[in-house]
């Protein structure tokens, strides 16, 4: 009994070649490498057993279901964070984390700029597209038999690029990915003309026509080169917009890879308008946007924030910490935006309330930002009541104990940090008694003679942004704006214990001589544009300092005192070298520096993927070593005496295959011998030539002689005959055939693998 299989294998490799050549592309938009693993992970489990699920025989409309279905195990697998039934099978909790992981994800690209740091959220959903663009592209080319369309598919991540950077998608990775398209085509026109060759009966049918589809395939193929090169040098490139302004395109780019796009503004010869305000306030306000608390890698990033609507700006609670002993007063700013288009709200901290504004808007009770889920800040004129807090000296440096746990985030720094980092803050504050006289000596040391403020030696110097890596080399050159500085006075607080995070917004601005009800008007632009540090202190919450020189002002309380020290006067600065009498009160378990968070969840993530990798490694030799057990059951039961030619010839058929020979259901017993004595090291070696005759003798009287016939040669004799002609098949083929053999032998899927053609079934 024959069976024959039309096997797709190779159609599958090429899908899975095309979509992941595809993918490279996205290295333009996203940091690091170990994204483009997980995705090969993720689309190589789909395709495969997509491939797998045919081969099994399941009917072909029900492949994209199932599939669906594995796609949902494999992320369940990956990002369930154990939340599934044996951590394959999803829950609601597991859906729920799904949910949460895409909410995340969304905030993350609306957040970061490029290349952005491939973060939990944004891994899953370049899990999911990749899964999905998998199962169509396995629809289309095999599902459908139309593989010329699965190109479609594997065009969005090359074309992600052309609309979020300036520079569009890189020409090498359209080339590539038109060649991958190329190489599908290619093998798709040869199964089908090996496919008429076995319909034909013959090994010469259906040459002329796989040699036309070729040619016409190669022209396809190069005019798609032709046509992508023109696309991605005529296309449109929405290109980075402002801190203030809308989202630069439809993925990356909400105003702030926000500290890099905040340098861009500063650097615009000409400034824009931004707002302008009228307040009751004694000390201008700085106008807080947004609040980054959370680092990974290179960027800060807003700690994601559910909106809740019950929050709304008609009344808004003190700032959490903030005890009743802290002075403070209760001021009205009256903004009117001019050049700002964002759905965060300038506005002064800590607000109370804020009224007259156009939509909904709502705030957020860890950092104080006040977001909208239906319009933005165009045209809008507001009225702000805030407090404005004076916090003493003494206060902030009493303050102590055990910090709240919605605080204690900001104390991590990331994985890696350079020891540059703390041990600059340590020096820093030698001498220092509090945790509070640390921070204002480090903002001193950063406002010293010693850093400069330059907007250009970052750029420059390729060291821009806020990363832990950027600011080693920050503290190192000594120059740059105020992204700079509050980060390495963020970071190097953290080091020592103290919950520090980052806030971007606007400087005071510039009075102008209107006066409206006996209050000036100040007008804001982008060169406004501006970062400072908050540091949590016990009992008073969260209070700015500013270290960034020539910039903004110092707070009262923040300013250089004259102080003794050890009995000796000073007046600010890195105090004199006494060891610090306190070891952090507000951190639990150890001293900051010696803590460091893992980089979200990825980490844990690239853990499952690498146990998965194991794991397909170990399917991949699977076949291998069921080919060898085969092998060895077979032997035995020759040597046993209890099979005899038919076996024998069964494994020298298999053999056969494995090494590469043609194998066709319509050859005879005979017509194979002819074609094994034809492979170098058999017909040319007379010992195993006499072998494969005897072998060939013994088969066919097995299976056509009379039962009274000649005594058929049982299993020993014939092992022998065996072995001789697999030795010289093995000797006769080269080093590559032999390790298909051992590890994917040909013979377990089909009797004709070969060149990437169609493969016909052997005889069981």
């Amino acid at each position: 009994m024959t069976r024959t299989r039309v096997v797709r294998w190779p159609l599958t490799l090429a899908l899975l070649v095309l979509l992941m050549t595809g993918c490279t592309a996205l290295g333009a938009v996203l940091s690091g490498s170990a994204w483009w693993l997980v995705l090969l992970i993720v689309a190589g489990v789909v395709l495969v057993g997509a491939a797998g699920l045919r081969h099994a025989g399941v009917h072909s409309a029900l492949v994209p279901l199932l599939s669906t279905g594995g796609l949902v195990v494999l992320l369940t697998l990956f990002f369930g964070g154990g939340t599934g039934l044996l951590w394959l099978i999803p829950t609601g909790d597991t859906f729920e984390r799904f949910t949460d992981l895409a909410t995340a994800g969304v905030r993350s690209i609306q957040t970061q700029g490029t290349p952005a740091q491939v973060l939990d959220g944004i891994m899953f959903l370049l899990a999911v597209g990749v899964g999905l663009l998998s199962i169509l592209m396995d629809l289309l080319a095999i599902g459908l038999a139309r593989p010329a369309l699965a190109g479609i598919p594997a065009l969005v991540p090359v074309a992600v690029p052309g609309f979020v950077v300036s520079a569009g998608a890189d020409w090498v990775a359209l080339v590539a990915t038109a060649a991958a398209y190329l190489l599908l085509l290619r093998i798709d026109v040869h199964l089908r003309g090996m496919q008429v060759n076995r319909q034909a009966g013959g090994r010469g049918a259906g040459i002329t026509g796989v040699a036309g589809a070729v040619r016409g395939a190669i022209t396809i193929g190069a005019f798609g080169i032709v046509g992508s090169l023109v696309f991605s040098l005529s296309a449109p490139v929405i290109s980075g917009g402002s801190f203030g302004s809308q989202p630069n395109s439809a993925l990356f780019g909400a105003g702030v890879s926000q500290m890099i796009e905040l340098g861009q503004d500063l650097r615009r010869p000409q400034a824009g308008p931004a707002l302008h305000y009228r307040t009751t306030a004694t000390e201008q306000p700085y106008l807080a946007l947004l609040t980054l608390d959370d680092i990974k890698g290179t960027s800060w990033l807003p700690r994601p924030v559910e909106v809740d609507e019950d929050r709304t700006v008609d009344s808004i609670a003190n700032p959490p910490g903030l005890a009743q002993r802290v002075a403070r007063t209760e001021v009205t700013t009256v903004v009117t935006i001019d050049g700002v288009n964002v759905e965060r709200l300038p506005v002064p901290v800590p607000a109370k309330r804020v009224d007259n504004l156009t939509g909904d808007w709502f705030w957020s009770e860890g950092t104080r930002a006040i977001t909208s889920t239906d319009s933005t800040t165009t045209g809008q004129r507001y009225v702000v009541t805030s407090l404005e807090l004076q916090p003493t000296r003494e206060q902030l440096r009493e303050s102590g104990g055990r910090y709240p746990v919605a605080v204690e985030p900001s104390l991590f720094l990331p994985m890696g940090t350079p020891a540059v980092v703390g041990e600059t803050a340590r020096t820093v504050s030698q001498g220092t008694e509090s945790n509070y006289d640390a921070a204002v000596a480090i903002q001193d040391y950063l406002r010293g003679n010693d850093f400069t403020y330059d907007t250009e030696a970052p750029v420059d110097d390729d060291y821009d942004g806020g990363g832990a890596d950027v600011i080693a080399t920050f503290l190192d050159v000594k120059r740059g704006y105020c992204v700079h500085f509050a980060s390495a006075m963020a970071l190097m607080s953290r080091s020592l214990g103290i919950p520090a995070r980052i806030v971007l917004g606007y400087l005071p601005g510039t009075r102008t001589t209107t006066v409206i009800d006996g209050q000036n008007r100040y007008d804001v632009d982008s060169h406004d544009l501006h970062a400072w540090p908050e540091l949590y202190f016990v009992g008073v919450g969260w209070v700015p300092f500013e270290p960034t020189p020539g910039r903004g002002t110092v707070p009262e309380y923040a300013s250089p005192e004259s102080t003794i020290v050890n009995g000796v006067p000073s007046t600010g600065g890195a105090p004199s070298v006494v060891p610090r009498q306190n070891e952090n009160p507000g951190l639990e378990g150890g001293t900051a520096d010696t803590l460091a968070a893992a980089e979200d969840e990825l980490p844990g993530t690239l853990a499952r993927v690498g146990l998965v990798a194991a794991a397909v490694l170990l399917l991949l030799l699977a076949p291998g070593v069921w080919r060898l057990l085969r092998r060895q059951r077979r032997r035995r039961l020759l040597a046993a005496g209890r099979a005899g030619a038919v076996l024998g010839w069964r494994e020298l058929t298999d053999t056969a295959v494995d090494h590469g020979v043609e194998v066709y259901d319509t050859l005879t017993a005979r017509e194979l011998a002819d074609s094994i004595r034809d492979r170098p090291g058999v017909g040319d070696t007379p010992r195993a030539r006499e072998a494969l005759e005897r072998m060939l003798v013994a088969t066919e009287q097995a299976r056509y002689a009379r039962p009274d016939g000649p005594a058929q040669t049982r299993g020993a004799g014939f092992l022998d005959d065996l072995d001789v002609v697999v030795q010289a098949l093995r000797q006769g083929s080269g080093a590559a055939q032999r390790a298909r053999a051992l590890i994917f032998p040909a013979s377990l899927t089909s009797t004709a693998l070969r060149r990437m053609g169609l493969a016909a079934g052997t005889p069981e």
